[in-house]
């Protein structure tokens, strides 16, 4: 049966609403006041973009929300998204010291949105403008996701000249097109793009290495290349019945509704997700929020095994997902050229091996498959357009992770290209993390990150360094009143 839309736009508008609505400003300042501004705080440590949370919580509570806004994008040019979209309540959230005293750990991901969308909503610049010195050097950036986007940034503050090359239409990565709707809209990521932009990062969108432009061409015109590609096309099932038009990959999925009226989108009436990770979760979501009838994971292992967040597993079944363990896809069935179900089998583990249980074949009828297990590599790429580029046993871009260099000591990379697939802040962190070691290539100089006003009568040195030094009352005042 062809899929089709089910609910009205006022159904789906519900449907979709943010499950993470902004803090009041009564709210955020209540709330920050609940912060301890630890002076060597936990939660910094937790953040791979070393922001420095007490700092901008403390001015939130002093009633400078544009001073917070700064800390956070100082150290995090995509401190929004982020904000939105971080797993915080395993990083800064989940190393809250009023957790360990049995507390409700501060709300930093609501507080940090607070702060950023102050300074979005009122348009107000708070990023100090690149050098009017300039390095005379130019770096070639592939990719405009979020690893490329926090490396392009970082350069331009540090007075380097910056292109990124983005094949998509639409610059930002999985920001843009593969984050679940209800959590984060695609214009809080192309707003973050602009404010890139406005470093005098150069962005061309629609291009493709080695179509468009050559890798010969990049190394003549730019002194450095950074990668930061992404993964490439969902891993295949494997199985029969695989090419049926209602078989997608999830995350094309999850991109079809962030760029069609919601509306617009079709779905099935029973849409089964093959996998167990963080996207499943938010493709079995977002078909039940479109108004399918049944929506379930089908996933070969059990709850114990399974890679998704506990957190985004607790929300799925709050909005009525359904989860078949211990279950594996051994063809897509269908009828009239069209999916009909999925021929299932029980599963066990023997010695860490899933294996079938013999004779427990069953069909689960359904009419959208969506795959979800896992991205390949881009390794075909690489290997082309990059030839002599290290490629480790895992199919990722051997690096140094302190400075992101290759064995090609032109050429940097960070972001899931390089870790195999992390989260968006780690990807800003290894983008920040390359811009420094691009800049020590390329001058000789040591790069500190910008130092941000700490908490306590204390700043810090490189962000997330966790190294601190004394600073004055007055100054310290002065900062809190940017």
């Amino acid at each position: 049966m062809p899929l089709h839309p089910f609910l009205s736009r006022e159904e789906l508008t519900a449907n979709f609403a943010e499950i993470k609505p902004p803090l009041r400003p009564q709210e955020a300042l209540v709330e920050a006041q609940r912060c301890l501004y630890c002076f060597d705080a936990p939660c910094i440590m937790a953040c791979p973009t070393g922001i420095d949370v007490p700092a901008f919580i403390k001015k939130i509570a002093h009633g400078h929300p544009t001073a917070a806004a700064k800390t956070i994008l100082t150290a995090n040019i995509l401190g929004a998204s982020c904000a939105r979209v971080c797993p915080t309540q395993v990083l800064c959230e989940g190393a809250c010291v009023l957790d360990d005293r049995d507390e409700q750990p501060i709300q930093i991901g609501r507080l940090q949105r607070y702060a950023t969308d102050y300074v979005s909503e009122r348009g107000l610049s708070v990023l100090a403008p690149p050098p009017a010195m300039q390095s005379g050097k130019r770096i070639a950036v592939i990719g405009a996701g979020p690893a490329g986007l926090g490396c392009a940034a970082e350069l331009a503050r540090l007075g380097h000249a910056v292109t990124i090359f983005e094949k998509q239409d639409q610059p930002g990565g999985l920001n843009t097109y593969g984050i679940a709707y209800y959590k984060m809209k695609p214009r809080v990521s192309l707003d973050e793009v602009e404010l890139v932009k406005s470093l005098g990062v150069e962005l061309r969108c629609g291009v493709a290495v080695g179509r468009d432009v050559t890798t010969t061409e990049l190394e003549r015109d730019f002194d450095t290349i950074f990668l930061g590609v992404g993964l490439g096309a969902a891993a295949q099932l494997g199985v029969p019945g695989e090419d049926l038009p209602e078989v997608r990959d999830a995350l094309e999925f999850i991109a079809h509704l962030r760029t069609h009226p919601l509306e617009t989108v079709p779905v099935g009436r029973r849409v089964a997700v093959i996998g167990c990770g963080n996207t499943a979760i938010d493709a079995v979501t977002q078909a039940k929020r479109l108004g399918a009838e049944k929506s379930f994971i089908v996933y070969r292992r059990g709850e114990d095994d399974m890679s998704a967040y506990d957190f985004e597993y607790e929300h799925a079944k709050h909005d009525g997902a359904h989860f078949l363990f211990h279950a594996a896809p051994l063809e897509v069935v269908g009828a009239d050229g069209h999916v009909a179900g999925l021929k299932l089998a029980r599963t066990r583990t023997v010695g860490g091996r899933v294996e079938i249980v013999p004779g427990s074949e069953w069909i689960e009828p359904c009419d959208l498959v969506l795959k979800a297990v896992g991205q390949g590599k881009q390794i075909e790429f690489l290997r082309h357009a990059f030839p002599g580029l290290t490629i480790d046993s895992r199919g990722v871009i051997a690096r140094n992770p302190t400075t992101g260099q290759t064995n090609l000591a032109h050429v940097f990379t960070g972001g899931d290209c390089a870790n195999g697939g992390r989260e968006v802040v780690n990807a800003v962190g290894e983008g920040k993390k390359a811009a420094y070691g691009i800049h020590h290539f390329l001058t000789g100089e040591l790069a500190a990150a910008p130092v941000q006003p700490s908490r306590l009568g204390a700043k810090t040195g490189p962000a997330g360094s966790g190294l601190l030094a004394p600073i004055r009352a007055h100054e310290l005042e002065a900062q809190l009143k940017l």
